[in-house]
């Protein structure tokens, strides 16, 4: 946003005419001074929402709805039981905020149809930035010892939870810190939506994903994190583009990645059939994830106070370190009977999925995210997210021989019932509409999407007719690349989609003339990140509880970027896609 654009929503948020009561109204006089009987409750309250930096723009923001003296009372009485009681009625209590929640409008990014006839950058200008973004992530890890990301709160919210998820997320939920903030951030969202500080809070923007904006970011290391910039440093080096001692750098940076991954980062769990496993969580105990002090002290109050593995952060953590050679003997657990305890199935007794944001879609032979500790816990219930089901396909075929999958006729079928998942959700379209994903953009499972393609059609023929004997990946093939060619390449797009379409194009031999236009946006934005890197920060990955949480960062952006253009130039030099 420009500067007057800025000072004018604030103006207008400081000087509302005042129409009900606003959120601090509400729950000022139960939540200010932590009366009750929940304390995180009131804690939570005063860290996210009371604080002096919202309570300014937010304090002239009134409900008209709330002027009706009953449905206030309603309201309170609501807050007060969620305070209180020792084991609250969730559905009671989120009645009258999802209630709320269903008068505001919110809107995924519609990007304007461009065309572009333009040629493609040459070789020169693609491995100019290639370089720049490989350095770049060199430099930060000579730095700081890791390559961080980002969050960033968008307190808006995500356009896909209205009042209908919102209850779905509230009674799924186990861990009640969680609940308390799904509750009071999805409450501020109503008053947010309907002030003038909306359009400070979410400004607009160019193309799909998310920029992110400066300057409450909260940097962290994870092993989610680190498998992604290993990938990024082998691309790096393969390009033969990195001089030899940018080379020697790389190898020591993924060789710490990876050992990062697999051992501070290592958990031991039990699977649901009793056998011991060791996975990978995304949050390494203190001091690994490197969380500043200040996000440390605050981060119970906010609801984030126990940490559990998940299925993703496993399976990328494993592909990275196979993809980099490692001989570790944590790599010989064939994940697969892990993940078939976690895979859900038609005549389960227990639903998996608890958190049911995207019900549109057929979970069946899908895999949840979150994985028990070993004390039981599960503090966010659990979803079912298809990109998630993609990183566990791509880490199968890479270890096709080492687990003995083709041998095993309860792994192949694991593996081929994630496949059918796959296989319905795309020929459906259901891809392509943000709601179908939790964590990702349909743009990402694209990109991710043709990752997983390039590693099945590594393997050999007998073993890919043996995976898929129905030609369930040419469908999907087919269905993804035309996505990205009719849709997403032909609208406005900012850096980060363009690495995404590059990522996808590449992968799936899609014709070199294709990538011009993504091309372009990456070559022409050079230098937007300023010092903080050659691009900007950009959504990568998302929550949509307790409210829409961003995940990305400028070394984010270079990585993606490095992998998209790594992709091109090496089809553009072969005259066809890798």
């Amino acid at each position: 946003m420009a500067f007057h654009d800025i000072a004018g929503a604030a103006y207008r948020a400081l000087t509302a005419r005042k129409d009900g009561p606003s959120l601090y109204d509400v729950c000022d006089p139960l939540l200010l001074n932590g009366a009750g009987g929940d304390a995180h409750l009131a804690k939570f309250y005063r860290a996210a929402l009371g604080n002096p930096a919202l309570r300014p723009l937010l304090r002239r923001t009134g409900l008209c709805e709330l002027n009706d003296a009953p449905r206030l009372q309603g309201l309170r009485e609501a807050l007060q039981r969620a305070r209180d009681d020792d084991a609250p009625d969730w559905t009671a209590i989120g009645q009258p905020v999802a209630a709320l929640l269903d008068t505001i409008e919110l809107h995924h990014p519609q990007p304007k149809a461009v065309s572009s006839q333009t040629p493609a950058p040459d070789l020169g200008e693609i491995e100019r930035v290639i370089r720049g973004c490989g350095a770049h992530l060199l430099r930060t890890f000579g730095r700081l010892g890791f390559i961080p990301a980002y969050a960033a709160f968008n307190l808006i919210g995500d356009p896909d939870l209205r009042g209908r998820e919102f209850l779905m997320a509230l009674t799924g939920l186990n861990a009640r810190g969680y609940k308390n903030s799904t509750l009071l951030f999805n409450l501020a969202r109503i008053f947010i939506a309907r002030s003038p500080a909306r359009s400070l809070i979410n400004p607009s923007w160019t193309g799909i994903a998310e920029p992110m904006w400066q300057p409450m970011q909260i940097r962290h290391r994870s092993a989610y994190y680190d498998a992604f910039f290993t990938e990024a440093l082998l691309s790096f080096v393969e390009t033969g583009l990195a001089s030899p001692d940018q080379a020697g750098a790389a190898r020591r940076a993924i060789a710490g990645m990876v050992d990062f991954c697999l051992d501070p980062s290592r958990e031991e769990v039990r699977a649901p059939d009793g056998r011991a496993f060791s996975v990978i969580t995304a949050i390494a105990p203190p001091p690994h994830p490197r969380f500043s002090r200040f996000f440390t002290e605050i981060k119970q109050n906010l609801g984030f106070g126990v940490y559990v593995p998940d299925c993703d952060t496993t399976a990328c953590a494993f592909s990275a370190a196979t993809q980099a050679g490692s001989d570790d003997p944590l790599l010989d657990q064939p994940l697969l009977d892990f993940y078939s305890g976690y895979q859900v199935g038609l005549g389960a007794n227990e639903p998996k999925v608890t958190v049911p944001l995207n019900d549109n879609i057929d979970y069946d032979g899908g895999v949840v995210t979150w994985i028990d500790s070993i004390r039981g816990e599960r503090p966010y219930g659990n979803d079912l997210d298809p990109t998630l089901n993609l990183d566990i396909l791509e880490v199968s075929f890479r270890n096709l021989s080492r687990w003995q999958i083709l041998e095993t006729p309860r792994r192949l079928e694991t593996l081929r019932g994630i496949i059918g998942f796959q296989k319905r959700l795309t020929a459906s379209g259901a891809f392509a509409n943000p709601r179908s994903h939790i964590y990702y953009l349909p743009e990402l499972y694209c990109a991710y999407f043709g990752r997983c393609y390039a590693a099945f059609m590594a393997l050999p023929l007998a073993a890919r007719a043996a995976i898929d004997p129905d030609g369930a990946f040419a469908l999907i093939r087919t269905k993804v690349l035309g996505y990205v060619q009719d849709e997403l390449i032909k609208g406005e797009m900012n850096v980060f989609d363009a690495a995404l379409a590059l990522i996808a194009l590449g992968h799936l031999g899609a014709d070199v003339a294709s990538f011009a236009p993504a091309l372009h946006c990456i070559v022409r934005q050079l230098g937007e990140g300023g010092r903080h890197g050659p691009f900007k920060a950009y959504e990568w990955n998302k929550m949509k509880t307790p409210t829409r949480i961003l995940v990305g960062g400028p070394e984010v952006t270079s990585a993606f970027v490095l992998m998209g253009l790594s992709l091109a130039r090496k089809a553009m030099q072969r005259g066809v896609a890798a």
